[in-house]
């Protein structure tokens, strides 16, 4: 059974239904015994840092999510979700992450040409033998929508980068925690072997 955190985040459906696509048990909950009983946990989310962070508090998902980490249990952070993940955001001067891993989050910078949000399809540079990316080729595209990226703090940590304007840590994995800053249930079949892979993790 594969948990999808409901923080009132707005890709939680989009998660569902690409999970359902691939014959995956899930289920959309705040449950604490739920989410903690999971085989594996999302955290999805769009939106702004600072209000997914109070949504987090505010339903008392913040220890929750630390427990599931701490625990082992394979963990993976969608877009906003990633970005929740890490110590803080530009976006939301003074609110803390949920701080599972170093980094910080920052505004991708202007550039001539460039629109901000990044909105659209992106290839990888995909790191050799990450679990997430196993059988998907370097260079395969995934679908962005996001106004701020990840600076992690340990590069050892990076699965996939991108360029737009500078270099984005595009997703992350550590131990039982992984990442995503793009949306791989909107980026095709790339995506749902992501997250096929995901489901995989033992």
């Amino acid at each position: 059974m594969i948990a999808i955190i409901d923080y009132d985040a707005g890709n939680l459906k989009s998660v569902e239904k690409a999970l359902q696509y691939l014959g995956q048990e899930c289920v959309v909950t705040r449950d604490e015994k739920e989410i903690l009983s999971a085989d594996r946990v999302i955290l999805p989310g769009v939106g702004n840092f600072g209000d997914a962070m109070g949504k987090l508090t505010g339903y008392g998902l913040v220890p929750v999510i630390k427990k599931v980490a701490e625990a082992g249990t394979p963990f993976l952070g969608i877009c906003l979700g990633l970005q929740l993940m890490f110590e803080s955001s530009e976006e939301s001067p003074g609110v803390e992450g949920l701080g599972l891993l170093p980094g910080k989050i920052l505004r991708i910078p202007d550039a001539e040409g460039l629109k901000i949000p990044h909105i659209g399809w992106n290839d990888l540079k995909i790191k050799e033998g990450t679990r997430l990316f196993q059988g998907i080729p370097d260079g395969s595209y995934v679908y962005f929508v996001h106004s701020y990226y990840l600076k992690a703090g340990d590069e050892n940590i990076v699965a996939a980068t991108t360029e737009y304007s500078t270099t984005i840590h595009a997703s992350v994995e550590s131990g039982n925690v992984f990442a995503c800053q793009f949306h791989p249930e909107k980026s095709s079949t790339v995506g749902l072997k992501i997250l096929e892979n995901f489901a995989n993790i033992r």
